[in-house]
């Protein structure tokens, strides 16, 4: 799917989403270098980077809107210390001998820019991110090499239980309720509330008709076809299974109101008129332990791979020379 406008910027703003767990886009190239932030075991974190990183940080932050004082603030001081957490985590891929497959990195490149209408607008798209194609690259292949280390150091020696799986199914049950739904097709005949009384009569004399047709023996989902005025109408009306709170308040009360194989009266939204059939009922209920199962051993891994990530950088932390220049002039 091709990408234009302002979308060009997001998709930038998603990658750098990306480096916020994974590598640290340093200069490259010839990028002027305006002072350093940090050095990590003599590695230089540059101020150009750190600037980049925490306006990628104030787009994702501020969602659009503006970032005062304090919040800029918090965001400096997380910005510099993610970045000194990535370094140490890249220099510890390059000691454990992880090497990054350069045909991923340009695949990675190639599916970026695929996102863009043309060549113009994918490097008007970095330039706007003050970026260079160089730094890009720079920053998958040093986000590959933290996760392929992440992965090997930490997530595949991650082990969860099935006395711990089954704890946390039973100790946390509002996760796993399944709430009511119905599955339903309709017939609309659209009318706008604010049309005149004749107008009105007009769709509700439609809608009549559609159900004296149905009560003589038609098929709902023919008629459907026919007659409605809903994008469902090409599924013979079928709108699939939907809960309470997602569809108006006449229509809903209506609707869970049926019995499997009922027919509605005629039902008046803002929308129009309605002919409602139900076609199949979900009690509440709870997900089985054995279908929450396979979901709850991803979701258990990721939790204890997240937090043994903290200790293995803090680890590395604790090892590791670091100096801060954050508002100094370095």
């Amino acid at each position: 799917m091709q990408i234009n406008g302002r979308q060009w910027l997001g998709a930038l703003v998603c990658v750098f989403a990306f480096t916020w767990i994974t590598g640290p886009v340093l200069a490259t190239g010839k990028e002027v270098v305006k002072g350093k932030v940090a050095i990590v075991n003599g590695e230089v974190i540059r101020q150009t980077d750190f600037d980049r990183e925490v306006e990628r940080a104030k787009q994702m932050y501020g969602r659009g809107n503006k970032v005062d004082d304090s919040q800029l603030s918090e965001i400096k001081e997380k910005a510099l210390e993610q970045l000194i957490e990535r370094e140490l985590l890249y220099q510890e891929s390059r000691n454990k001998g992880i090497k990054v497959d350069e045909e991923a990195v340009t695949s990675k490149i190639d599916a970026l820019r695929k996102r863009f209408p043309g060549e113009d607008q994918f490097k008007k798209g970095l330039e706007k991110m003050n970026l260079t194609e160089a730094i890009l690259q720079s920053q998958f292949r040093q986000g590959m090499a933290i996760q392929e280390l992440i992965e090997t150091q930490v997530a595949q020696k991650v082990k969860v239980s099935d006395q711990e799986i089954k704890d946390y199914y039973d100790g946390h049950p509002q996760l796993f309720k399944q709430p009511e739904k119905i599955q339903a097709k309709h017939i609309l005949i659209k009318v706008d509330p604010k049309e005149d009384k004749s107008k009105k009569a007009e769709a509700k004399n439609k809608i009549k008709k559609a159900q004296q047709r149905l009560k003589a023996g038609e098929q709902f989902s023919k008629l459907a076809e026919e007659l409605s005025q809903c994008p469902s109408s090409k599924k013979g009306g079928d709108l699939g299974y939907f809960g309470r709170g997602q569809m108006v308040k006449s229509f809903e009360e209506a609707a869970f109101t049926l019995k499997q194989g009922e027919v509605s009266d005629i039902v008046e939204t803002s929308f129009g008129y309605h002919l409602i059939k139900l076609v199949d009922k979900k009690e509440a209920a709870i997900v089985p332990y054995k279908e929450a199962k396979g979901r709850l051993i991803q979701q258990l891994k990721r939790q204890k791979t997240q937090k043994q990530v903290t200790q293995y950088v803090a680890k590395l932390k604790e090892n590791a020379k670091i100096e801060r220049f954050l508002g100094t002039s370095q």
